[in-house]
């Protein structure tokens, strides 16, 4: 049956090209991953396009469902990070990042096409982001750092060039603002001089270079790499009615919190104040977290999105994802983005009609049995259920008849798979030449394939095709397929598997869901408790008929806008509060058949 509605399950389903990443801390060692992060996404000529760090191409889209990949011309700064875009009457202007050189621009009114005209630069910048305002005037902001601030200035519309000195605008400030402070969950506040001088010791020690040997200007950039200070980055402005909206990235993209703030201020160079819902975009649960340094823009018919960063980081720190999130300004102008079932299904018509809606479809495959041909030590098939994109089970070989198999249990109304392949440690040559610079690297052009059969069965003997990838032209590591109709199944296998480089097969996520017909949980018991100005802790009581808990928490009853989606009842720390906000928290209960709203409570 032709599907009628357009859906998304976060990761995008499109294709991440490898990197061979060289760290020279490591002596030439390679560092292989996939990635694409920091999208840019704009509407231009009634097509949806994401520009991504480290894609050397476009995505192009009608509907913000399906994807397209075009290749971009060599002379843009292709592996300059975070590249923004904006339109700006007939012309979509581009950018990306340099610390080392004067950044130009380039314009063009054909983005897949060209041609593109060079605009010279004045300045290095990192994190750029241009801004056009009502009145025609322009303005941009930067910064990437965790010792700079997040800077902005006036530019002449026709030159490009600065109007005036710059302005600092953001700065981190971690001891007040939970969000901001490094390590998984909020976990860390920066050190002191004392520690750092030791770290910054320590760091020479091991890399045997004298101190005389690292530049000047190189010595505070590695002191501040161990300072636990977060990074300040990742800018993005929105106008909503008569104010500015300035987004910014924190603490790092290592980190589950990975997570997009906003200040707000009635001009677009300050002064600017943090805004009441903070962070607007962040989600450090779920089976991929993060939600930080990204854009946010109105769809052709004015409903809001926001796309960010979403984090793997299992062979390389910047190993990562795009996501996509509705997103609005409620009644009081307050920016969010709802991310509580950020990486379940979502149909995008209904999710523009009311961004808050519940999913439609449960999680069915969370601690399902799991069962393949064969197995890695460390890489059992249960991997593939267990909810988390750094682990994957992984087969002892690269041929075909190698399998992975799903059993739900029992006989279940199934209306999505998601099939999440993982890369393991790769050791091949580089198949190209390293490009130098900040993040020295190569980039691979290479389109690969990413093949495989998905079967279903309510027996376990008798099978049925579900959907054929066995000779797909195609890469995509995190392909949804979505039945509208339904489908009855109880076990789904995928086989047939041929992924890039001709690695054993890895899968970090077979994720099935649908609709079980049983109850939904009981009314979840929970206390929540503030343990410092920044921190919380929520403790929740185990419940037998619950596969998983999201905890909810904002500004008032009616705003609860942040969430923690976790698998498991017991205590859980959130470090995310800002000193001298109140707090509501409510603790929701889900399973296969469906969600339970819990009791709000003030903390």
């Amino acid at each position: 049956m032709e599907v009628t509605m357009h859906y998304i399950c976060n990761p995008l389903n499109i294709n991440y090209r490898y990197q061979f990443n060289a760290d020279p801390r490591k002596r030439g060692l390679l560092q292989i991953c996939r990635e694409a992060a920091d999208p840019s996404m704009i509407l231009f000529g009634g097509r949806y396009y994401i520009f991504a760090s480290m894609s050397l191409g476009v995505l192009v889209s009608e509907d913000l469902a399906h994807w397209e990949y075009h290749s971009l011309p060599k002379e843009l700064p292709l592996y300059d990070y975070a590249p923004d875009v904006r339109v700006m009457g007939d012309y979509v202007y581009f950018c990306a990042s340099n610390r080392e050189k004067n950044c130009d621009r380039w314009r063009t009114k054909n983005i897949l096409e060209g041609p593109y005209e060079k605009l010279e630069g004045s300045f290095p910048f990192w994190d750029p982001n241009l801004f056009v305002d009502e009145d025609g005037r322009v303005y941009f902001y930067w910064g990437c750092s965790n010792i700079t601030p997040i800077y902005g200035v006036e530019l002449d519309p026709k030159t490009m060039l600065p109007m005036g000195e710059k302005v600092a605008l953001i700065e981190g400030h971690p001891e007040t603002i939970g969000y901001e402070r490094v390590g998984e969950n909020n976990s860390r506040l920066p050190a002191s001089e004392e520690e750092i001088e030791r770290r910054y010791q320590a760091f020479i020690a091991n890399g045997r270079v004298c101190e005389d040997q690292i530049p000047e200007g190189v010595k505070p950039l590695i002191r501040g790499m161990l300072s636990d200070k977060p990074y300040i980055e990742g800018a993005w402005m929105d106008r909503y009615q008569d104010r500015y909206y300035l987004q910014y990235a924190a603490p790092g993209t290592q980190y589950n919190t990975y997570s997009d703030g906003v200040y707000v201020a009635d001009h677009p160079l300050g002064p600017f104040w943090l805004a009441e819902n903070n962070p607007y975009s962040y989600r450090p649960g779920g089976f991929m977290p993060g939600a930080g340094h990204g854009s946010t823009m109105r769809d052709k018919k004015g409903a809001y999105w926001h796309t960010a960063t979403m984090r793997i980081s299992a062979n390389h720190d910047f190993e990562r994802r795009i996501g996509i999130w509705p997103a609005g300004f409620d009644a009081n102008g307050q920016l969010f983005s709802n991310q509580r079932y950020g990486d379940w299904p979502m149909s995008l018509e209904a999710a523009a009609e009311d961004p808050w809606r519940d999913p439609d479809w449960m999680l069915l495959s969370l601690g399902k049995r799991a069962s393949a041909s064969s197995s890695t030590e460390g890489h059992g098939a249960e991997l593939a259920c267990e909810e988390n994109a750094k682990s994957w089970w992984q087969a002892k070989s690269a041929d075909r008849s190698e399998w992975l198999q799903v059993d739900l249990g029992s006989i279940y109304q199934v209306y999505a798979i998601q099939i999440n392949f993982a890369d393991d440690k790769i050791n091949i040559p580089c198949p190209g030449q390293i490009h130098p610079g900040s993040q020295a690297r190569y980039i691979d052009e290479a389109d690969h394939v990413t093949q495989w059969k998905l079967e279903g069965s309510l027996d376990g003997e008798n099978w049925f095709v579900i959907e054929d990838k066995s000779r797909a032209k195609t890469d995509l590591s995190h392909d949804l397929l979505i039945r509208e109709e339904g489908l009855q199944l109880r076990y789904v296998r995928v086989s047939q598997i041929q992924v890039p480089f001709d690695q054993a097969p890895c899968i970090s996520g077979l994720r099935i869901f649908g609709r079980g017909e049983g109850e939904i949980p009981a009314v979840p018991d929970f206390t929540a408790h503030r343990d410092s100005d920044i921190d919380m802790t929520v403790a929740i009581k185990e419940q037998e008929d619950a596969l998983g808990y999201n905890i909810l928490f904002g500004n008032s009853e009616d705003k609860l806008y942040h969430s923690l989606l976790c698998f498991e009842a017991g205590t859980h720390r959130v470090g995310a509060l800002i000193q001298g906000r109140e707090y509501f928290v409510r603790v929701d209960a889900f399973n296969e058949n469906g969600i339970r709203r819990g009791e709000c409570r003030k903390l």
